[in-house]
């Protein structure tokens, strides 16, 4: 079995990064639509606003990942 070198490992963890900040994007723009609204929907707001707040949590533990990986010796 192979094992990924500390490049492989950091440029995989930069994908995942990468969708997340897409990810992350798109709901704020889910955002501006809702709130352009002449009505918002409170209840889809806070769903949104609740899918953001996973999406950081996300990026903050591959953020620690990727120090990590950075970290290593080869």
């Amino acid at each position: 079995m192979a094992t990924l070198s500390k490049e492989e490992k950091a440029q995989i963890i930069t994908s995942h990064l990468r969708s997340l900040a897409y990810t992350k994007y798109g709901l704020e723009i889910d955002t501006l639509q809702e709130n352009a609204k002449s009505s918002p929907n409170a209840e889809v707001l806070t769903n949104i606003n609740n899918q953001i707040t996973e999406v950081n949590l996300q990026i903050t533990a591959l953020t620690t990942e990727l120090a990590t990986v950075n970290a290593l010796t080869e």
